[in-house]
This record gives structure tokens, C-alpha cells and sequence, in this order.
């Protein structure tokens, strides 16, 4: 009885729309989580890229000065225990940095560039303390930047973004939630009378909204398909420009954990959607029945 019965509740298209639109809404639920789940690898990544570094400017005016308090820095640093490594940056690496603003007048000898010392530090928060206490004896004029701390506006708007679309994707699956609820009462509305004939041979409200559930399962199984088709050839469409503008995807990659929790979205979308209907159902049925 329960496979005749299924068969008439499947003639009816109405409310087949809700494919469409569950398609829709997982195709951008797709989008938000891996567009979170990038931005906040990438500010994981750029935290841990840049939080150990840090960078020395000596800018005496005076050159023999300059070559002085950057050799003295330099040995200091080396030997501090807040030091992991320490390198004097090239006079040339120096002019290609500036070459794009000065042109050729970056390779005049006689133009005052400032000395530098590329650092990585020691684990550790007082690291940085302690390398500035050390150049405060040996070259109080130099001045120390961290990278972290320059990037860090960069890092806190990642981890923003991240959860905006996080807060989107909850969104989406709410609206999805609203959308099954929708149809599933629209279906029982349109086969009451069925379900009045299927209650008088015997069947039980958990049977029929078995039935339902199947039902919206089959065809949000349709729209995660389609959702999960559409969102590939979008990745596949962004990545050869993601590696053109950036040179790596290694920044915003979403690695083996972020590919696993979106191929696994479909799936406990249809397990979701056909939850919700049989819920739906089974309260409609207590009130109504």
C-alpha cells in the first residue's frame, strides 16, 4: 500500500519549484562556507607567516655612520636569544624595492638609502621586547617594525569576512529549512484527502510523513547535485585567475579539510531537508489529523 500511495503522492509537480530553489540556496551556501573557509586559513596563514618577523631601519644621514650602527646591530641581534636569524639586506635588494617609484636614480650610489636587517624571531610574545632592548644599547637610532603588526588590520579583516560568511551560509540553511517547511505543508495541504484514505486503511502519521520525507530527500538530492555541479565549474572558472593574480593559491587554498567539509554539505543537505519535511509533517499531521 505505502508504494501505490507513494506513486500518487509523486504525480503531483506542485511545489517541484522547490528544487530550483533549494539549488539556488546550496549552490551560495557552497560559496559562503568556502569563501570562510578560505579567509580564515588565510589569515591563519598569514598570522604564522609574519608574526615571527620583523624588520631593522637604520637612517643616519651620515653613511659610515649608518655602515657602523647597522654592523654593531647586527652582531648584537645574532647573538640575543631573541634572535632566531638575522641578515643585512643588500644594498641592490634595497634599489630593485625602490626602483619602481625612482627608476634608474635607485641604483645612484649616493642616494640615501636607509639600512636594513631582516629578522626572524624566537618563539615567544616578548620577543620583540627584547630585540628592541637590544638595539636601544648598541644603535638607539634604529628602528624596529613587525611584520604582524603591519599586517595585522589585514589579518582581523580575513577573520571578518570569515565569519560574515559563516553568518551567511547559517542564513542559507534557514531559508532552506523555511523552503522544505513550505513545500512540505503545500504537499500535505494538496493530498489531504489521500492521507485521509491512508489514515482509514490503517496507516500511521510516522508512515506518511516517511513518505513525504522520501519525497523532499529525492528532490533536494536533485537541487545538491546541480548546487554542487555549478559551484565546481565556478571553482574551476576562479582558480586559474586566483593564480594569476596572486602567484600561489597556497594563501587562499582551503586544503584537504576545507574540500572534505564541502563535499560533505550536499549530502547532510539532503539528510537535513528530509528531516525537517518529515518534521514538519509529523506536526502538521498531530494538529491538523
Amino acid at each position: 500500500m505505502s508504494a501505490a500511495i507513494a506513486q500518487v503522492l509523486d504525480r503531483s509537480r506542485a511545489g517541484r519549484a522547490m528544487v530550483g530553489v533549494l539549488a539556488i540556496m546550496l549552490f551560495l551556501t557552497l560559496l559562503a562556507a568556502a569563501a570562510g573557509i578560505a579567509a580564515a586559513r588565510g589569515a591563519g596563514a598569514l598570522g604564522a607567516r609574519l608574526e615571527s618577523r620583523a624588520t631593522v631601519q637604520l637612517t643616519d644621514a651620515d653613511p659610515a655612520a649608518r655602515t657602523a650602527a647597522a654592523r654593531r646591530a647586527l652582531d648584537a641581534l645574532r647573538d640575543s636569544s631573541a634572535v632566531v636569524a638575522a641578515r643585512a639586506v643588500p644594498r641592490a635588494e634595497l634599489a630593485q624595492l625602490v626602483a619602481p617609484w625612482l627608476g634608474a636614480a635607485a641604483n645612484d650610489p649616493d642616494l640615501p638609502i636607509p639600512a636594513l636587517i631582516d629578522l626572524e624571531l624566537a618563539p615567544g610574545a616578548g620577543s620583540l621586547a627584547r630585540a628592541r632592548a637590544v638595539l636601544a644599547a648598541v644603535a638607539p637610532g634604529a628602528v624596529i617594525d613587525s611584520h604582524g603588526a603591519a599586517v595585522a588590520p589585514l589579518s582581523r579583516l580575513l577573520r571578518s569576512a570569515a565569519l560574515l560568511a559563516v553568518a551567511v551560509a547559517a542564513l542559507m540553511v534557514a531559508a532552506s529549512a523555511a523552503v522544505v517547511v513550505l513545500a512540505a505543508r503545500a504537499g500535505l495541504e494538496a493530498h489531504r484527502g489521500t492521507i485521509a484514505v491512508m489514515h482509514g486503511l490503517g496507516a500511521t502519521d510516522a508512515q506518511v510523513a516517511r513518505l513525504f520525507q522520501r519525497r523532499v530527500a529525492r528532490d533536494a538530492a536533485l537541487a545538491a547535485m546541480a548546487a554542487a555541479l555549478a559551484a565546481t565549474l565556478v571553482a574551476a572558472a576562479l582558480a586559474p585567475q586566483l593564480r594569476d593574480g596572486i602567484g600561489t593559491l597556497d594563501a587562499v587554498a582551503l586544503g584537504a579539510d576545507g574540500w572534505g567539509v564541502l563535499a560533505l554539505l550536499p549530502i547532510a543537505f539532503v539528510l537535513f531537508a528530509g528531516s525537517v519535511a518529515r518534521a514538519a509533517v509529523t506536526r502538521a499531521l498531530a494538529r491538523t489529523l
